[in-house]
């Protein structure tokens, strides 16, 4: 059964002075989400400063990007954004950058809001997601995506990890 969406819920444009808190909560999903899949010692490379100063880059693009942050009881949670394709051999115009979401509010629609606030409906986009990550994986067909049986593997922490590319 799914979790209830917060009444206290906002979903607002990414601002400047929202970096140090992204940095967190960025630096906390890839702990939740990449563990099964990134080495602990990789991981521990993570610092919330270090994602504060990529949040600081994001932040600054022009208005083609879209980056939202979702705030429960005035705490950020989770964030999403999108923006111009970034490949060369790119199936849309526009790519689904990430959506983050803290696992405590995981099931509560939030995740859903973000999506929404970065996707214009029936936009056609794409997606590279890890091959190893069901609940997007779910996520992302229930939005009108699917494979399209492109994958990659990335450098990713000094490691690596295998991305597959999901269309609509």
């Amino acid at each position: 059964m799914e979790a209830e969406l917060t009444t206290d819920t906002v979903v607002r444009p990414v601002r400047d002075v929202d970096a140090e808190a992204l940095g967190r909560v960025h630096a906390t999903c890839w702990h939740e989400t990449y563990d099964h899949l990134i080495s602990k010692a990789a991981l521990e490379k993570i610092s919330p400063r270090r994602m504060a100063e990529l949040w600081t880059h994001w932040a600054s693009q022009g208005p083609d990007f879209k980056m939202f942050a979702a705030l429960v009881n005035g705490e950020i949670v989770g964030f999403a954004g999108s923006g111009p394709a970034r490949d060369r051999d790119a199936p849309a115009f526009r790519e689904l950058y990430f959506i983050y979401l803290l696992d405590a509010h995981h099931g509560t629609g939030i995740g859903q809001k973000l999506f929404d606030a970065v996707v214009a409906k029936d936009e056609p986009l794409y997606l590279w997601v890890a091959d190893d990550n069901p609940r997007a994986h779910r996520f992302y067909a229930r939005n009108g995506f699917t494979l399209d049986g492109a994958s990659h593997t990335e450098p990713f922490l000094g490691e690596t990890l295998t991305e597959v590319r999901f269309v609509r």
